[in-house]
């Protein structure tokens, strides 16, 4: 199979993914850390999951820039909150 046919069909299926999976659960998580509540371990290995697969995906990012502005609000997204919940878990401990 072709590398651009493949890359569609990869970029289907983590379009897919983020649609119904991850950007509900992403919605989630950054009101939890809006209204101040902590995250659970459950929470922060689903970020560290979402994560990892995103750097596995760079180079195909990378290859397509009609993604890419996509791909880096979604990093954002991450970022926003784990920020957030970080300063959560520093407000608890002082």
């Amino acid at each position: 199979m072709s590398e651009p046919l493949e890359d569609v069909k990869v970029l289907t299926v983590l379009a897919t993914r983020l649609v119904e999976q991850r950007l509900p659960r992403l919605m989630l998580l950054k009101a939890q850390v809006d209204r101040g509540e902590a995250l659970i371990d459950y929470d922060i290995n689903f970020l560290k999951q979402a994560l990892a697969d995103a750097q596995g995906n760079a180079a195909l990012i990378e290859r397509h820039p009609e993604v890419q502005e996509l791909a880096g609000r979604i990093v954002h997204l991450y970022k926003e909150i784990m920020d957030k919940a970080v300063e959560i878990e520093k407000n608890k401990q002082a």
